[in-house]
């Protein structure tokens, strides 16, 4: 796992960034794969595997951080993260199975990124004030 995320953060760890910022970066790097490859008419079962498991990795990441006694979220939304985890995970095996689709993967990650993005927007608003 440390190789994904290592992988993933590469150049936006060297910037000045929140985790917040780090975090969409890498839901964004991801989606564009899974975007990628439902968009492609005979995509390399390769690429669209590896596409589908660097997302369950990185649910996987972040159920994990979510489930430790450091993360200061509020626990409804610990909690609503986790359950959203397990969802992706089951989508994800429907997916590989050719039973589901990636557009509910990109659905979701895309959400995720709309609350990062805000929570990062309003980090900036208050630390300007």
């Amino acid at each position: 796992m440390q190789q994904l995320a290592h992988k993933a953060y590469g150049e936006v760890t060297n910037r000045t960034a929140s985790d917040k910022q780090v975090e969409y970066a890498l839901f964004s790097e991801i989606t564009q794969a899974l975007q990628k490859i439902s968009q492609t008419d005979d995509p390399a079962p390769s690429e669209w595997a590896d596409a589908i498991d660097r997302n369950l990795q990185l649910w996987t990441v972040l159920s994990t951080d979510l489930a430790s006694p450091e993360n200061q979220l509020n626990e409804d939304l610990k909690r609503g993260l986790i359950v959203l985890a397990e969802s992706v995970r089951r989508i994800s095996y429907r997916v590989l199975a050719g039973s589901d689709e990636l557009a509910d993967l990109v659905d979701i990650n895309q959400t995720i990124m709309l609350g990062l993005e805000a929570q990062a927007n309003a980090t900036q608003e208050e630390n300007a004030a």
